[in-house]
């Protein structure tokens, strides 16, 4: 029996979601297509009337974690008295270290081209953001570059360590240096 198409887009959706938290939380080489299908409670077989290859589904769910990564900074900052600290504070805390598959894609994905562009185009509006809550100025571009890549290299080296006051420890010390740029 044939899908419509209006189901045919709630599976693709489907897919894309539960890749899209994958990636995030293995990163793009680890979650298997079969692995992505079980999860979206589908066949493995059912894969390629909605994919043409494992590749073309990884750089639509790329694009996909790094809408929702823009989407959560503007939930959180457009209505902040401090935008900057409101970023810095969600971004450093333990919600988002231990919950990579709802977190920034920033800090989980790597690839290249079409994954490349969508990352970068990440990091340009990160970048862009924190310019504009660092107030400005005519090293501002410089500034926000360092608290990005305090804010990425942070979250990153505290979901990889073993030891839990360790975790906790970097992105204190990042939101605190990152705080100085102002």
């Amino acid at each position: 029996m044939r899908q419509s198409r209006a189901e045919k887009a709630k599976t693709h959706e489907r897919i894309l979601e539960v890749a899209s938290e994958r990636i995030r939380e293995q990163g793009l080489d680890r979650p298997a297509v079969a692995e992505i299908m079980q999860a979206a409670g589908l066949t493995h077989g059912g894969f390629y009337k909605h994919f043409g290859s494992r590749d073309e589904l990884i750089a639509e769910a790329t694009e996909r974690a790094v809408a929702a990564s823009d989407r959560h900074l503007h939930k959180l900052t457009d209505d902040a008295r401090d935008p900057l600290a409101a970023f810095v504070d969600w971004y450093l805390s333990a919600e988002h270290r231990d919950d990579p598959g709802a977190g920034c894609a920033v800090a989980a994905l790597r690839g290249d081209g079409r994954l490349r562009s969508a990352y970068r185009e990440q990091v340009e509006r990160y970048l862009e953001n924190v310019e504009h809550f660092l107030g400005g100025g005519e090293d501002a571009r410089r500034r926000a570059i360092l608290a990005v890549s305090a804010l990425a290299g942070a979250i990153v080296l505290s979901r990889a360590v073993d030891d839990e006051a360790l975790s906790d420890e970097i992105p204190s010390a990042a939101s605190e240096g990152i705080s100085g740029l102002r």
